[in-house]
């Protein structure tokens, strides 16, 4: 897509009324792990999106609104929600009892210490490939640095080859890696990276 010049994205701390959108594009950021997750964690009967959108509602938590900033679109007075990224202070509880769910393990080993974690960032599709993932990214590490951080972190699949590319264009750099265990609901195989780089 081409953003025509009349067409400016701003970007905004999301709220409580954007949770929706935002679970629709954290599901889509994560690649089936939020889905998976989502699904263990839904009543019967309801739908994944409205769990995500339940999780996202709850305030002073890491996976909540309060730690997502929305890239959106101004046109004509109108906004819309194109993408999203959630990010928020990686702390490592040494004493925190590891993940005993098989499939989420190898995520939970991949944490980088006194990190400013970027969780998820995604775009819907009609607006990818046009600029805007990377300036949510700085944003990330605009925030981090403004958070007294010196390392931005994320992770990302290996065979997720053009998210990859990304980072390491934009100075990340690998630090570890887990084999993923597979699921159906889960996109990609092989292993998940550990991704880190100096912000200040």
């Amino acid at each position: 897509m081409n953003l025509t010049t009349n067409m400016k994205i701003q970007f905004r701390p999301a709220q409580k009324s954007d949770c929706r959108t935002i679970a629709s594009l954290y599901s889509i950021s994560s690649d089936g792990v939020a889905d998976y997750i989502w699904t263990k964690l839904a009543q019967p009967g309801e739908d994944i999106l409205d769990v995500g959108q339940r999780r996202y509602e709850r305030e002073n938590s890491l996976f909540s609104y309060q730690n997502c900033t929305l890239a959106t679109l101004n046109e004509h007075g109108v906004e819309t929600i194109v993408g999203m990224v959630v990010a928020f202070p990686m702390i490592v509880d040494e004493m925190a009892e590891p993940e005993d769910d098989p499939v989420l393990a190898p995520y939970s080993k991949l944490e980088a210490d006194n990190s400013y974690y970027i969780c998820g960032i995604a775009l819907f599709p009609a607006y990818r490939n046009c600029g805007i993932g990377t300036q949510l990214m700085q944003k990330a590490e605009v925030d981090a640095v403004a958070k007294g951080f010196t390392k931005s972190s994320l992770i990302v699949f290996e065979q997720n080859i053009g998210a990859k590319r990304l980072y390491e264009r934009l100075g990340y750099h690998e630090i570890a890696r887990e084999p993923i265990v597979p699921h159906p609901l889960i996109h990609y195989s092989g292993d998940a990276v550990l991704m880190v780089k100096q912000v200040q």
